[in-house]
């Protein structure tokens, strides 16, 4: 049996020691008081195989499988439920509609173009003269993202394995054949150690001596708002005392909404519509707070392309995403040293991902052949990006030590 040490507790972390936890016995350190502070807790928890680049989509579709039918006693329920996208087209970005239509004709579950009729349908509360096309993807679903974490943390205690809170990583280094970390929670050494740190990935490399990635951690803003109670129903409609509105006309039912642009988004949450205007400021990794001009932007954009008037924000909060250049998770083992596993920059994109890239991870800690290639979300490749581009690894290697 090997043992395997994972850094970061997240989605990510806790889906690679899953994986792992098949293979030996993993420790999870995470730095928070409970798994999933940061960027997982603070998800829009959306699964769209519409979003992202074609790495990204295609790390979607290769989860969709788990995420559809998990394994026997993963989770409680089932972890997606129907949502879909309703993609708007604001007076001027056609040329941008036209692409976005375009490509999403290749996903798994088609886009289709709407009417104005279809839109007020589904979402009552878009302004009409705010756009000019519309489209949906249909195939977008709610993530149950608290059931998907916690699914997979349990796995790794059923197999033996440790889930550490408030161990924070101090130090990191490799000597005698083993990582050894030193955390506020004690000494950790295992010949592996999996990266899944978030927006502190590069700082944890850095611990270890291991060059960066380029990691830039984005702040990303959301509030949640109240409806009026009569929001979006029909001027005509005349409920009797004591009826409900039809579940049908409920505004659980709409779709989330957004814009070709991506300036803004916003999806019934809890009763409630919970809203972004799709920031991404760069920022150093910590505990993120909402900015009040970000909040302010947001409402000022729902009421913009709906017929809404905000008249107070009942939660805010933000949350990181962090990235790399390309845009591309970076899954696979460091090419300056072995046994460090990179599970980082994985967006906005982390938790409908989380079981193809902790399947990765996992191979690539074991070293075990997976089918389907996935050699450009190797961390090499940042390397190369930002330091030149050496014909192959021998060569990027050799200017490494040089």
């Amino acid at each position: 049996m090997r043992n395997f040490l994972i850094v970061g507790g997240g989605v990510a972390g806790a889906s690679a020691g899953y994986f792992l936890a098949e293979f030996g016995t993993v420790t999870l350190l995470e730095m928070e008081h409970a798994p999933g502070y940061h960027a997982t807790g603070r998800s829009a928890a959306l699964f769209s195989e519409y979003f992202g680049n074609p790495a990204v989509r295609a790390l979607t579709t290769a989860s969709r499988s788990f995420l559809t039918t998990p394994p026997p006693g993963f989770a409680d329920g089932p972890l997606l439920a129907p949502r879909g996208v309703l993609t708007l087209c604001p007076v001027g970005a056609e040329e941008q509609f036209a692409e976005m239509l375009a490509d999403g004709l290749s996903a798994p579950t088609p886009v289709r173009e709407i009417d104005h009729d279809e839109v007020h349908r589904l979402c009552p509360i878009v302004r009409s003269g705010w756009y000019s096309r519309a489209m949906l993807k249909p195939g977008a679903m709610d993530i149950d993202v608290d059931a998907l974490h916690q699914g997979f943390l349990r796995g790794i205690r059923a197999r033996g394995g440790q889930v550490i809170t408030s161990a924070r990583v101090r130090s990191l280094s490799w000597r005698d054949g083993l990582w050894h970390a030193a955390a506020d929670a004690g000494e950790f050494a295992a010949p592996i150690v999996v990266n899944a740190a978030g927006a502190w990935a590069d700082e944890v490399a850095g611990l270890a001596g291991i060059r960066s990635i380029g990691l830039r951690p984005l702040r990303r803003t959301a509030f949640l708002t109240d409806l009026p109670e009569d929001v979006g129903l029909p001027e005509d409609i005349d409920l009797p005392q004591g009826v409900g509105l039809p579940q049908s006309l409920s505004s659980a039912r709409w779709p989330m909404v957004t814009d070709v642009a991506d300036t803004f988004y916003f999806k019934p949450e809890s009763g409630r519509l919970l809203v972004s205007p799709a920031d991404a400021t760069p920022m150093p990794p910590g505990d993120v707070r909402p900015d009040d001009l970000d909040v302010a932007i947001g409402v000022e954009r729902l009421q913009r392309a709906t017929t809404l008037e905000i008249r107070s924000v009942r939660h805010a909060w933000a949350g990181l995403r962090s990235v790399v250049a390309d845009d591309t998770p970076v899954v696979g083992e460091a090419p300056d040293a072995p046994g460090f596993v990179w599970l980082a920059a994985l967006g906005g994109y982390g938790v409908q991902t989380a079981p193809a890239v902790g399947r990765i991870a996992a191979a690539a800690a074991t070293r075990t052949p997976l089918d389907g290639a996935y050699d450009h979300l190797s961390p090499e490749r940042t390397h190369l990006e930002r330091h030149g581009t050496p014909t192959s690894k021998a060569a990027f290697l050799t200017e490494r030590w040089k």
